[in-house]
């Protein structure tokens, strides 16, 4: 069974390293533009069934080419390439899955599912970590209920040692975190669809020590397809992007000043985008060596047998030193490419685009999940 990993930068690095875990494979392949990045990930996990493979995205007749005959292909590149990466799966049968990041580029996806259903194949775009687990832990959840009213999720990752004056480390690509922080934010508010703006909306909350007091704010995409898959279904859904006190004033400001802004300008006589200049500089100040911790809380309130109660599923996750995958690289790379592999081995049946929270079988998912030390904290408490 041959399965393909577009891209090898951080989350890539970990699906790939994923991937060398599982006996079943004959071949991995490690896709980039630059073949030295795919080269290196061969050397640093020792494992010969990595075949690197130089891949130019802007060229479909080369990926086709040199994607035939996998089983499955996880897209961890830019999500500008996802909607014809989709098609390209069609043409060549083979299961599709992604890491996600616009919700139009989702949009979009969503209308290939008859072509899909046709290639006999799954597109399962917005994988990952929100969005991407968190929308299997809420399908799981839902399950638990009678009646359901309410979904809140909230996400963060966290340097374990902040440092002013932002308090946070990169631990994705920037030109994502700068498009969470911009594009306007899906949710259900009193069963009405809605839009939020980003940045907005900021609230306290509490994880164990050691981190007791951090904020919560709107951004976008974490919900993807939940606010139209539960739509009708619950009164409210909305997600929050979790960081240490203060940043989103911080991040608010800079939005408001034009730091993120994608209209050119002249500065230096020189035409410059400030969305990219704000983007380089980020890449030089908050790229460090701390370590990152992931926090993930889903709470669902709902009736059963007619008393309300609320479920909490809460994990925090820190950098693993004998992998050196950090915290983000897990949580994103490592529930994408389990939902590769189900959709490679026949655990996924779902055929056509369907989101996750349709497709992935939640107790199977779980389970990979464990084996990789990702266990959520279940919480159940009368309301």
């Amino acid at each position: 069974m041959q399965l393909a990993v577009l891209g090898c930068g951080m989350m890539g690095t970990a699906a790939i390293y994923d991937l060398t875990q599982n006996n079943k494979i004959a071949r991995i392949i490690a896709a980039d533009i630059d073949i030295d990045n795919a080269r290196e990930l061969r050397d640093r996990f020792g494992d010969d069934r990595i075949d690197p493979i130089a891949i130019d995205v802007n060229d479909l007749g080369d990926v086709r080419t040199k994607l035939a005959g996998s089983k499955a292909i996880l897209g961890a590149i830019h999500y500008k390439y996802n909607y014809e990466l989709s098609k390209l799966a069609v043409e060549l049968g083979s299961h599709y899955c992604d890491l996600g990041g616009n919700n139009s580029v989702v949009d979009e996806q969503m209308t290939l599912s008859d072509e899909a259903k046709k290639a006999g194949i799954s597109i399962i775009p917005d994988c990952g970590l929100a969005p991407g687990m968190v929308s299997v832990v809420v399908a799981h959840g839902e399950s638990q209920f009678d009646v359901l009213k309410d979904i809140h999720i909230r996400v963060g990752g966290l340097p374990q040692h902040p440092e002013p004056p932002l308090n946070y480390k990169l631990v994705f690509s920037v030109e994502g975190l700068i498009n969470e922080y911009v594009e306007p934010v899906r949710a259900i508010r009193d069963g009405k669809l809605v839009m939020l703006p980003p940045l907005s909306e900021i609230e306290e909350i509490s994880f164990p020590t050691p981190f007791e007091k951090l904020e919560a704010f709107t951004t976008s995409g974490g919900t993807s397809t939940l606010v139209k898959t539960y739509f009708g279904k619950t009164e409210n859904l909305d997600y929050k992007t979790i960081r240490y006190p203060g940043h989103c004033e911080k991040m608010k400001m800079l939005m408001d000043l034009g730091f993120f802004s994608p209209e050119k300008i002249y500065a230096g006589g020189k035409k410059v985008t400030p969305r990219t200049v704000t983007g380089a500089i980020f890449e030089e100040a908050l790229l460090n060596d701390d370590k990152d911790s992931v926090l993930v809380q889903v709470e669902l309130v709902g009736q059963i047998s007619g008393k309300l109660k609320s479920l909490k599923y809460r994990l925090i996750d820190y950098h693993d030193d004998s992998t050196g995958l950090s915290a983000m690289m897990r949580m994103t790379a490592f529930p994408a490419i389990i939902i590769s592999q189900m959709q490679a081995d026949g655990r996924i049946t779902a055929r056509g685009t369907v989101p996750q929270e349709l497709a992935v079988p939640p107790e199977p998912f779980f389970e990979e999940l464990a084996k990789r030390k990702i266990v959520f904290e279940t919480i159940w408490t009368d309301l």
